[in-house]
């Protein structure tokens, strides 16, 4: 039986606002940005993000492919999604125009590396962007 391609589209209406702020992810300025797609053809697998600033972030400040092991990446990405999937159900506690997809992300899918390291870097640059902490002792604003 063949899975049906799941995709996840991470997009902001904040993003719109990007420029006000103040933090290094803010000062990036781009003219015209693609959106990201992280896929895993094999496991019919993607998610699209739509959020000014990303690929300036995963192209100039992001740590290169390889610098994390990809264990180290899922664990990251496990906790992660976990608050960020939290967050998303509870739209009255939390900003729904940051939040606004759930993310299905089993822990015990292997993913590969690419998957697991720009959704890594996703939530760093969430975290840094919308001045968050999703938690599991890594402090992404102290980063670069």
């Amino acid at each position: 039986m063949k899975l049906l391609k799941q995709t996840i589209v991470l997009f902001t209406v904040s993003l719109f606002f990007w420029a006000c702020g103040t933090s290094n992810i803010n000062s990036i300025t781009t003219e015209k940005e693609e959106p990201v797609v992280i896929a895993n053809d094999s496991l019919e697998y993607q998610i699209i993000i739509i959020d000014i600033g990303f690929n300036a972030f995963l192209n100039s400040i992001a740590q290169p492919a390889g610098f994390y092991s990809q264990d180290y990446l899922e664990a990251r990405n496990s906790v992660w999604v976990l608050e960020w999937n939290n967050r998303a159900r509870n739209p009255q506690q939390f900003n729904p125009n940051i939040y606004e997809n759930i993310i299905d992300y089993q822990s015990n899918t292997d993913y590969g590396y690419d998957v697991n390291y720009k959704l890594f870097n996703y939530f760093l640059f969430a975290q840094r962007k919308y001045k968050m902490n999703l938690g599991g002792g890594f402090r992404a604003d102290r980063l670069n």
